[in-house]
């Protein structure tokens, strides 16, 4: 075992050298030895990035995929191979993975105890996680995952959570996924409080309307943002009130129908789950002034939601969705816990 490892994971880094683990072009992926702060994973499955997922199947079409399944599987076993890490190189996004622990260095830093042998999944993006694939046996297309022969290594500052006896695991992983997303709702929303959910049938989508209208209570209103008909049912069985129907690019007619239902007055909340380009203007021109947007989706551009707020003089704060909160396992696993409609449909969806 090797020692005088840098428990942020800059002894992994090969290019460009001096950089953390996230921002490196490449890391050191062999498994063959650990450094004495590390824990190595025996990874069972990727959770991949939505917007990552749905952009590597949309260029893979776009290339005339004719076998989308196993061609993905080749690109993961590319990428990794290439960067030693599943870090889309068009979208810079990763997701999370579940796995068996398999060694833990006498040094690593333990957050939650485990021992070898449990079955834990990652709470940081794949996109820092040294990754070995030995073999892709199966990529789900309908739900962002692949199930994998492989290992990973979490470094000292890595968050991890042991997975709960109540849980399926693929359930489990797709609320982890994005558990960063409802206790940073639950932050942001008062009572009484507008709040409009673009995306609000997705994954985050439904996480958010849930904990949305539990904030903001009778008095306040939760709006959905959704493309299609079909997914209002979903939307109003998780906590919206009203749901509009409209393309997430579409800025102007989101703010002429928010602006229709609010009086004029527009959200106190923006909440952005969609995996989708272009949707910055769309969430600005829903928010009131001195209103709050929260942009969770990884799809999300700094440049044009920072320009595009300017050029209109919204005078709003922004807030870039991390995908860490203290305890933000345990609290989106909670609120499935005593929500059984969330957990109904996880459980159709990702089970």
């Amino acid at each position: 075992m090797k020692s005088g490892g840098d428990r942020f994971g800059l002894h992994r880094v090969i290019e460009p050298e001096g950089v953390l683990p996230q921002p490196a072009r490449v890391l050191n992926n062999d498994m063959s030895e650990i450094w004495d702060n590390e824990m190595k994973i025996d990874v069972i499955r990727l959770n991949i990035d939505s917007a990552s997922f749905h952009q590597i199947k949309n260029k893979l079409l776009e290339r005339g995929s004719s076998d989308l399944e196993n061609d993905f599987a080749d690109h993961i076993i590319d990428l990794t191979e290439r960067t030693g890490k599943h870090k889309n190189e068009d979208t810079g996004s990763g997701g999370m993975l579940i796995g068996r622990v398999a060694e833990i260095g006498p040094a690593f830093e333990m957050k939650e105890k485990v021992q070898v042998g449990d079955k834990i999944a990652s709470l940081v993006s794949l996109s820092l996680t040294p990754l070995k694939v030995n073999k892709v046996n199966k990529v789900f297309l309908d739900k962002d995952q692949a199930d994998i022969e492989g290992q990973a290594i979490l470094f000292s500052t890595g968050v991890y959570a042991k997975l709960p006896d109540d849980f399926e695991e693929n359930l489990a992983l797709s609320v982890l996924d994005v558990a960063g997303a409802p206790p940073q709702v639950e932050r942001l929303v008062s009572p009484g409080d507008t709040v409009a959910v673009i995306g609000a049938h997705g994954k985050s989508g439904v996480l958010c309307n849930a904990i949305a209208k539990e904030k903001a209570g009778d008095e306040g209103k939760v709006i959905g943002i959704v493309r299609k008909e079909s997914y209002i049912p979903i939307c109003k069985d998780t906590g919206c009130d009203e749901v509009i129907i409209a393309d997430a690019t579409d800025a102007i007619s989101i703010h002429g129908q928010i602006s229709a239902m609010t009086n004029g007055k527009m959200a106190n909340v923006v909440i952005n789950c969609v995996n989708t380009e272009n949707t910055e203007m769309s969430s600005i021109l829903a928010c009131k002034d001195r209103g709050r947007i929260y942009f969770f989706s990884m799809a999300t551009s700094f440049t044009r939601a920072a320009l595009g707020a300017e050029g209109i003089g919204a005078d709003i704060d922004m807030i870039l969705g991390n995908g860490y909160a203290h305890d933000h396992a345990e609290f989106s696993l909670d609120l499935l816990r005593r929500n059984h409609i969330l957990k109904k449909i996880f459980e159709e969806r990702y089970s």
